[in-house]
C-alpha cells in the first residue's frame, strides 16, 4: 500500500477544498456575518495546517499506485473533506451537534439533499452558499477536478484508478487517451452547462445568490435550496427550467462529448439515453394520469409530474408539491425511480440506467442459455460485446445494493418509526436523492433520527455516492495487509 503517495492527494484535496470555501467566507463578510466569517477562517486555517503538515510528510511518495491505492485514496478523502467540510456549520453556531452538521455536508458532497435543517432561510449567506456549493464540487466529483487542474505522474497509472474509483457507473472509459484532457473535458461541459442554467434562472428574475445555489444543486442533481419549500413558491417558468437541466444533468456526460465532436447517430442509438428517456416520459404520463384530479389544470398537472420525475430518476429531489400526498401508485413510481436513478457517467445517483439495462439482459440471456446450454451467448450494448467482468461487477454490486439497504432500514427501524418511513429515507439517502416518504418527505427533514441512524445514513450516502466499493474496502482486512 503506498500510503504516502495516498496521502500526498489528500493533502492536496483539502487545499482545494479551503481555495473551495473562500467565495463562501467573502460571502460572509460581504454581508458582515461575523459569526460565519470567523468559522470559516479557523476551519481554513486548520485545512492550511493540515494540508501543509501532511504534503511534507508525504512529498517523496513512490510511484506505485494500483487499484487498491485508488479506492482507499478516494474513500478517505470524501472522509476527510467531509470531517472538515461540516466545522463551519458547528463554529458558526447554526447547527449545534457536530453529527449533524457531518450529515449535512456528507449530504451536500454526495449530491443527497436530505437535511436537519428545518430553516433554511435562516441560515447565514455564507453558510447556505457553501451548503449548496457541496452540491456542485460533488456532483462531479473533487478527484476529478484534482486531475484535470493537476499535471501528474507520468507512468504511474493512478489516474485512471482514482476517476475509476470516484466516477459512477459500471465501467469507466477515457473520452481520449489521456486521463487528464478526459478530466478537463468532464469539467469543461460541466461548468457550461452550470453556467447556462444560471442565465436562465436569472432571467426568470430569481435573485443571483439564489440561482447560483439552485444551479449547483441542479448541476450536482443535490437539491439543496435556498427556500424552506423547495422550489414549491417560485414561478411555473423557474420550475420548468430547472425539470429540463435536472434531467440534462442526469445524461451521460460523454454523449454531450460526441454531440460537441457531431457523431448525433451515436447519441440517438446509445440504449442507455434511450431507456432513460423512454422510462422518464412512461412515468409522467402514467403520473399525469393518476394525480390529475389533485391539479385545477392540465399544465399544472404535467408540470409537478415532469419535475418530479426529473427531480427523483436524476436524483436531485428540488419539489414543486408534496408528492407524499399524491396516490400510492403515484408514490410506487416515484420509489422505483429512487432505485433506477440516472445515467452512468452523468452526476445522478440510484442503480443507474447503465447497471439496470445489463441486469435485464443478463438475465434474458441467462434465461436462453436454460433453454439452449450448448448455444454460447454474449451480452452486447450499443452493438458491442460487454465483458464478462463487467457482468459480474454489476451482479456484485446488486448483491452489496440489497445487503445494505436491508442492514441500514434495520437499524434505523430502533428508532421506532414506521417501515414506510425507514425505507424511504435509507432508498432516499443511499440512493443520494434526499427526500423520502412519510415523516422523511418533501417537507420534513431527518433531524428527528437519532446519531445512530443518522451515522448510519452518512455511511450511506458515502457508499451510494462513491459506488459502494470504496467504501466496503476501508473495511476489509485484506485491504490493509502488506502484499
Amino acid at each position: 500500500m503506498n500510503i504516502k503517495m495516498m496521502g500526498r492527494f489528500i493533502a492536496q484535496i483539502v487545499a482545494i477544498e479551503a481555495v473551495f470555501m473562500l467565495p463562501a467566507m467573502a460571502i460572509s463578510v460581504i454581508y458582515s456575518e461575523w459569526p460565519a466569517v470567523k468559522a470559516f477562517a479557523v476551519t481554513l486555517a486548520l485545512m492550511v495546517a493540515i494540508a501543509g503538515i501532511l504534503y511534507a510528510i508525504c512529498r517523496k511518495a513512490g510511484k506505485l499506485f494500483g487499484a487498491r491505492e485508488g479506492l482507499v485514496c478516494v474513500a478517505l478523502s470524501w472522509i476527510v473533506m467531509s470531517l472538515l467540510g461540516a466545522l463551519p456549520f458547528v463554529l458558526s453556531g447554526q447547527v449545534t451537534h457536530y453529527v449533524d452538521a457531518l450529515f449535512e455536508i456528507v449530504s451536500g458532497f454526495t449530491t443527497t439533499g436530505a437535511s436537519v435543517i428545518a430553516n433554511v432561510e435562516g441560515l447565514y449567506r455564507g453558510i447556505l452558499y457553501w451548503r449548496s456549493f457541496s452540491h456542485w464540487v460533488g456532483g462531479m466529483g473533487v478527484l476529478v477536478f484534482l486531475l484535470a487542474v493537476l499535471p501528474g505522474s507520468k507512468g504511474s497509472g493512478y489516474a485512471m484508478h482514482l476517476l475509476r474509483a470516484e466516477s459512477p457507473g459500471p465501467d469507466v472509459g477515457k473520452l481520449v487517451p489521456k486521463m487528464r484532457q478526459t478530466a478537463m473535458i468532464l469539467y469543461v461541459i460541466y461548468i457550461a452547462l452550470t453556467v447556462i442554467n444560471v442565465i436562465f434562472l436569472l432571467f426568470g428574475g430569481m435573485p443571483f445568490l439564489a440561482s447560483l445555489c439552485t444551479a449547483f444543486g441542479t448541476a450536482g442533481t443535490g437539491g439543496f435550496g435556498v427556500y424552506n419549500t423547495s422550489l414549491m413558491g417560485v414561478s411555473p417558468y423557474l420550475q420548468n427550467v430547472t425539470t429540463v437541466f435536472m434531467f440534462l444533468f442526469g445524461v451521460n456526460f460523454s454523449c454531450y462529448y460526441l454531440l460537441l465532436l457531431g457523431k448525433l447517430r451515436s447519441v440517438f442509438k446509445d440504449e442507455e439515453l434511450r431507456l432513460y428517456i423512454g422510462l422518464a416520459v412512461a412515468c409522467v404520463i402514467a403520473l399525469v394520469l393518476t394525480i390529475r384530479p389533485l391539479y385545477g389544470t392540465l399544465e399544472e398537472t404535467i408540470r409537478h409530474a415532469a419535475f418530479q420525475v426529473s427531480s427523483i430518476i436524476t436524483t436531485t429531489g428540488y419539489t414543486t408539491t408534496d408528492f407524499d400526498l399524491w396516490p400510492s401508485f403515484s408514490k410506487v413510481i416515484l420509489l422505483i425511480l429512487m432505485v433506477v436513478g440516472a445515467c452512468a457517467g452523468s452526476t445522478g445517483g440510484g442503480l443507474k440506467c447503465m447497471r439496470v439495462l445489463l441486469l435485464f439482459k443478463g438475465l434474458r440471456r441467462n434465461i436462453r442459455q436454460t433453454l439452449n446450454p450448448q448455444k454460447v451467448m454474449v451480452v452486447r450494448n450499443n452493438g458491442k460485446a460487454v465483458d464478462e467482468k463487467v457482468l459480474a461487477n454489476t451482479n456484485a454490486y446488486l448483491a452489496a445494493y440489497v445487503i445494505i439497504v436491508v442492514a441500514a432500514t434495520l437499524i434505523l427501524s430502533l428508532d421506532g418509526f414506521g417501515l414506510t418511513t425507514n425505507l424511504s429515507a435509507v432508498l432516499a439517502t443511499f440512493n443520494n436523492i434526499g427526500p423520502g416518504m412519510e415523516l422523511v418527505g418533501p417537507t420534513c427533514t431527518y433531524a428527528d433520527y437519532s446519531v445512530l441512524s443518522k451515522l448510519t445514513m452518512i455511511l450511506a450516502m458515502l457508499a451510494g455516492r462513491l459506488e459502494i466499493f470504496p467504501i466496503l474496502v476501508l473495511f476489509s482486512r485484506s485491504t490493509w495487509k502488506r502484499s
